[in-house]
């Protein structure tokens, strides 16, 4: 038995690691590495995809299914398992991939061919999309076993991160022992809205667990609400707006429940709140059709009403909608992607507030190192947006309450239920931050921890 370590390592995206046991070659994750020009996407997987027999996908944000259309083009034609909101949400992410791919392409083909270069072609179309959901063969609900082989079986449990996200336990049958691996995917936050708590792991022998947080732990949601409220309230004071940052999956919906709360709780100033990016409008969509994975407080307000719908909520599909927004000096709540400020509409929204001391900025998710969202987040001023270069004026708040990912108190709570395994492997994270928790995990459980590279292939 043994596993290879191709994305999700040193650094947080492209999530990919290959187990091989009992004569299977099973994928968990297959995603995208952060910035569509990266190198690595366009690398040849370092496995043959011919050779795949199953793909397990903890849950559906890109950075950890955005390369599975790109693996069916290359061959794969195994089975894909997951839960059945990730399958729904995936179809709808890797659709949005496709045609913010083929958007792209076409902006760099402009510019490049006035200079005689040619831009890379999209990693997939929205065929390739259509043919790898066709290949979600296996949907599981939580803590149902499944036999790959009569020596191997893998069991999805809640990781509590996203709508649907799974953490994967698997055992194998081996020179007459059970071996037990679990590989985390992404662990939520406990006491957030929408999705329930994580589930506490089995003993283990070995674990692949996230650092996204491992080097710092967040302030609790409670006083991260009344952040976003000093923010709004800071703004709207000063006659601005607010500027929210967000993907558009889990974070879009989550803000909206908590202005839907200070709305009801009579705390939210008089405003306009715009919901700009038709992915996240169609996701909060799909989040009402799968209560069964909402915890009991949203369930319980499901029951009763739209636990996302505000009077003052509205919502800009196209791209005219959008740009009348931009016409609003004062009042408004703008909440648009993409989350890393990356690319997409949240940069025309920054043209036109960021250089403003009236306004609020607002991080509600992790940036990166070399993404804008970091450098804003780290002082620097001016930056370039679309071209021009911009002062960075507004009031910027950073709060890692909202985040999906759990930090470091968490990351050891759920370890110490997997009762001190053999060897525990620190994955999707920046390098310091694994350092900082290796140590840490070191002195509070006693557990070995090993920090992998791109491309390991170890024997377990």
């Amino acid at each position: 038995m043994r596993v290879g370590f191709y994305g999700g390592v040193e650094g947080v995206t492209g999530s990919c690691f290959l187990l091989e046991a009992d004569n299977k070659k099973i994928l968990i994750d297959c995603g995208l590495f952060q910035g569509l020009e990266e190198p690595k996407n366009y690398e040849p997987f370092p496995f043959n995809p011919r050779e795949i027999d199953y793909v397990v996908l903890t849950h559906a944000h890109i950075d950890h299914c955005g390369r599975i259309p790109l693996l069916v083009r290359e061959g794969f034609r195994g089975k894909i398992i997951s839960t059945e909101a990730t399958k729904r949400i995936a179809l709808l992410m890797l659709l949005d991939a496709a045609k913010v791919m083929y958007e792209n392409y076409k902006v760099q083909l402009r510019k490049l061919q006035r200079v005689g270069k040619v831009p890379n072609p999209p990693l997939y179309e929205e065929y390739d999309v259509l043919e790898a959901i066709e290949l979600f063969r296996i949907t599981l609900p939580y803590d149902k076993e499944f036999n790959i082989t009569n020596n191997l079986k893998i069991t999805l449990k809640d990781a509590g991160h996203i709508l649907g996200s799974a953490f994967v336990e698997v055992e194998v049958y081996e020179n007459k022992k059970i071996k037990r691996l679990i590989f985390s995917g992404d662990l939520g936050n406990k006491n957030k809205p929408i999705v329930r708590d994580p589930q506490r792991p089995s003993k283990a022998d070995y674990v692949f667990v996230e650092t996204t947080y491992g080097d710092r732990n967040h302030k609790s949601f409670e006083e991260s609400k009344e952040e976003l409220l000093d923010a709004i309230n800071y703004a709207f004071k000063m006659g601005g707006n607010v500027i929210i940052p967000s993907y558009a999956l889990e974070r879009a919906q989550e803000v909206l429940f908590v202005l839907r709360e200070f709305y009801e709780m009579g705390k939210l100033p008089k405003c306009k709140i715009f919901l700009d990016s038709p992915l996240a409008i169609s996701l909060t969509n799909l989040f009402k059709s799968h209560p069964e994975f909402f915890d009991e407080e949203t369930y319980r307000i499901f029951l009763e009403r739209d636990p996302f719908k505000l009077p003052n909520l509205y919502y800009a599909r196209d791209v005219e909608e959008s740009k009348s927004i931009n016409s609003i000096t004062s009042g408004a709540i703008i909440i648009a992607g993409s989350g890393m400020l990356t690319g997409g509409r949240i940069l025309y929204h920054l043209k036109y507030n960021l250089w403003r001391p009236e306004c609020a900025l607002v991080f509600v998710g992790y940036q990166p190192k070399g993404t804008l969202g970091r450098r804003i987040i780290e002082g620097e001023s001016p930056v370039k947006i679309l071209g021009e270069e911009i002062e960075v004026r507004a009031k910027v708040y950073t709060i890692n309450g909202f985040s999906s990912h759990t930090d470091q108190n968490g990351l050891l709570e759920w370890l110490s239920y997997t009762q001190n395994p053999k060897k525990v492997f620190l994955i999707h994270g920046e390098r310091e931050n694994m350092t900082i928790f290796q140590q840490k995990l070191k002195e509070c459980l006693g557990f070995d921890a090993y920090i992998p590279t791109y491309g390991e292939l170890l024997e377990l």
